[in-house]
């Protein structure tokens, strides 16, 4: 790789004034850092070398106020040649370009430009022209520059539209988020109200259970006790008829008590003659054959054991 230094010496031996000539120097590189250190080189000819392309650094020599790039082969310029604000004469005769960076319409000092024998697009061409003399040379860098702008114009808009794309789909990405989170505190809040009703009805339930039991032994005090056998118990004989028993056993120890003390009285006193006292031993004496029949007797314990 050839640089300026190793075929004409120290750059500063070659500096004229304000202008440094490399040209036919065989450079396929540029020496910027050596470039960097010569301010006063305002005019720089790098013409008839060998160079593809420029480094982005060398942008950085915004000293620069004349150019002359012609007969390399660049292919395209750094993307930021914008910066070099000062250039007033640039010339890019016979390279290989096609389209030139959209941060060229930054260079609003350029007044001459040449962009002939170039495979320029067509639209770039044709705002171009065709750079035969000096009234062309400065129209071309006119109307490139004024077309430059109209593609950075075109390519901001562009950019723009894209951001504000952007902008519209994060909007519609935050609002579905913000749906999408609604939705999920408004399940959390039903989810919490239907586990609180839940709790609820299940509180609700204990509570009745609680007072079933509490009242379970009150209702099983007024019901009638089952038999040992389990079986259903017998249906309580009739109200009149209990009532008339209930009556008659409570007369029958006093009624008792007077036929005996009746019967005592008429067999053992001088009352048995009495016509009375007679009907009254005929019936005792029937009765006590009837008690050795069992009769009455069984009629007694079949009435008791219905009872």
């Amino acid at each position: 790789m050839t640089k300026a230094g190793s075929k004409g010496g120290n750059l500063r031996d070659k500096l004229d004034g304000n202008e440094l000539d490399l040209s036919l120097s065989d450079l396929n590189e540029v020496p910027v850092k050596e470039l960097a250190a010569l301010p006063k080189a305002t005019i720089l000819d790098l013409s008839c070398n060998k160079l593809s392309s420029l480094p982005s650094d060398f942008c950085g020599l915004t000293h620069l106020v004349k150019l002359d790039l012609s007969k390399n082969k660049l292919q395209h310029l750094p993307a930021d040649f914008g910066r070099l604000v000062n250039l007033q004469h640039l010339d890019l005769l016979n390279n290989r370009l096609v389209t030139l960076p959209v941060s060229f319409a930054q260079l609003k000092n350029l007044k001459w430009l040449d962009l002939k024998d170039n495979p320029l697009d067509p639209v770039l061409a044709k705002v171009a022209g065709d750079c035969l003399d000096e009234k062309q040379w400065k129209q071309c860098a006119n109307k490139v520059l004024q077309h430059m702008k109209a593609v950075q114009a075109d390519q901001e808009r562009e950019r723009q539209g894209q951001l504000e794309v952007e902008r519209q789909a994060e909007k519609k990405r935050e609002a579905k988020q913000r749906a999408k989170e609604a939705q999920e505190r408004e399940l959390r809040k039903r989810e919490k109200a239907e586990e609180k009703e839940r709790r609820r009805k299940e509180y609700d339930a204990l509570k009745a259970s609680k007072r079933e039991q509490e009242n379970k032994p009150k209702k099983e005090a007024h019901q009638a006790p089952k038999s040992k056998s389990g079986s259903r118990p017998r249906k309580p004989p009739p109200r009149k008829h209990t009532r008339s028993w209930a009556v008659l056993k409570l007369l029958l120890p006093l009624l008792l008590l007077c036929v005996a003390g009746g019967l005592v009285a008429c067999r053992v006193t001088a009352l048995q003659q009495q016509p009375l006292c007679t009907s009254v031993n005929t019936i005792y004496d029937n009765a006590v054959q009837g008690l050795r029949r069992h009769e009455i007797l069984q009629w007694i314990l079949q009435t008791d054991s219905q009872q």
